[in-house]
């Protein structure tokens, strides 16, 4: 711990947050490579949309299912061991993805099996991602000021998503999807490398923070927890938790179609050339990199003005009723271009309520945030299961009605963020220690 900052510095905190911005853009490029691949090997192994959607849902169930396990593997083993681990196994199983599916190519279902293993496995890698940064959050920043930081990390995942698609498009195209996975992996093993080489798990544990910064950091909150005793069954039960979980999930059905159909549906239905979709892609996800870090400094500034459980309310509840109108503008859109603009904007309305969720979790959760933070996920994620039921809805009615589907989700997770922080005054004060 130094004893003042030099002239012009940046903050500690903000320089783990730069670490985690990165190992967040680097999880979704990674993570989402395989949706831009999709076309390709769907022609290849002759899979339907619904064939393609198990191999996808292989990815959610077990990315859904380990949240929790990953959020208290962060707790119990620290941000800094968790994270780095999980960074370096992205990586490596990214690169696994190129060659597996052609020792078992004989039949479409052996390369299919292959695929959803693969994608099984990175699923599990993925869990402990966002559990444990938010959890790192919560160490690393003033209590109350958590928005913004989960919000940039949201912003860091959805430029990861927004780079997937004219990076790996182009290495598609030049090399085939099978190379473009070995191209991207080691990404996973450098941002692996370098959190580890400069975080830590608490902010006292820093060299080069200030006596200052860290009075900042733990002035009016609860105390550490206790990484051997990680009470997750009360944070599966905790109300509070399990309706912003709820809420998640229709937040996350939007999110999903997205992520996972988006490149094929401007492929398949409006018309656009592999790169071309590539380019035009990017934009929602960099719209939705600009809304988040919005909602997140919004967020903030309404906890502060009028209290968290509204200041979390407003920000989730307008996010998600703009997405679901801007969602079925999109879909009935006569022009294409147009429909990318107004999908672009439905995108960006839906992550600007991710600081509201990151959130509203810290404040009911307390130190035990990594934790909850993985139910919160998990609920989220849930949605990932409907991966074939959306494949199942092109192949059967068409686009349109898939996305119709989104904004029925999107209403529904509004209306379910009138409930949370209604039965606990706690929400009203913004002392977290009363949470814990």
């Amino acid at each position: 711990m130094t004893a003042g900052p030099p002239a012009f510095a940046v903050a500690v905190r903000y320089r783990i947050l730069g670490l985690l911005f990165l190992l967040s853009f680097v999880n979704y490029l990674l993570r989402h490579s395989m949706s831009v691949a999709l076309p390709a090997i769907g022609d290849e192994f002759a899979f339907t949309n619904q064939e393609l959607g198990y191999i996808l849902g292989a990815f959610n169930v077990a990315y859904a299912l380990a949240q929790v396990p990953g959020g208290v593997f962060g707790e119990v083993f620290g941000p800094r061991r968790a994270l780095a681990v999980a960074a370096v196994t992205w990586g490596a199983l990214t690169a696994v993805t190129g060659f597996v599916p052609d020792l078992l190519a004989a039949s479409a279902g052996g390369a299919m099996a292959s695929f959803m293993v693969v994608r099984f496995l990175l699923g599990i890698a993925n869990a402990p991602v966002f559990p444990v940064a938010a959890g790192a959050i919560a160490r690393w920043f003033p209590a109350g000021s958590w928005a913004f930081p989960n919000a940039a990390l949201s912003s860091g995942l959805t430029l990861g998503q927004a780079a997937v698609g004219p990076v790996v498009a182009l290495l598609i195209i030049e090399y085939g999807w099978r190379t473009s996975c070995y191209a991207i992996a080691p990404l996973g093993l450098a941002a692996g490398a370098w959190w580890w080489a400069y975080s830590r798990d608490e902010p006292r544990g820093h060299p080069a923070i200030t006596a200052a910064e860290v009075e900042l950091i733990e002035a009016g909150r609860a105390a550490p927890a206790d990484s051997a005793h990680v009470d997750w069954w009360a944070m599966l039960r905790n109300r509070d938790v399990l309706l912003l979980s709820a809420s998640y999930f229709c937040m996350n059905y939007v999110f999903f179609i997205f992520t996972n159909w988006l490149f094929t549906y401007l492929v398949k239905e409006r018309g656009f050339g592999l790169l071309e979709t590539g380019l035009v892609g990017a934009l929602p996800f960099i719209v939705g990199a600009l809304f988040a870090a919005a909602g997140g400094v919004a967020c903030d500034a309404l906890c502060r003005r009028i209290g968290p459980r509204w200041g979390c309310r407003v920000p989730g509840i307008i996010g998600l009723l703009m997405g679901a109108w801007l969602m079925l503008a999109g879909a009935a859109a006569p022009g294409a271009v147009t429909a990318v603009l107004l999908l672009a904007l439905c995108f960006g309305f839906t992550q600007f309520t991710e600081g509201a969720y990151w959130q509203g979790t810290t404040y009911a959760a307390g130190p035990h945030t990594a934790t909850a933070s993985g139910v919160l996920n998990m609920g989220g994620n849930l949605a990932g299961f409907l991966a074939p039921v959306v494949g199942f809805v092109v192949d059967s009615l068409g686009w349109w009605s898939a996305l119709a589907t989104g904004s029925a989700f999107a209403l529904l997770g509004a209306v379910l963020w009138l409930f949370v922080g209604a039965g606990d005054a706690g929400w009203g004060n913004g002392k977290v220690e009363e949470k814990a």
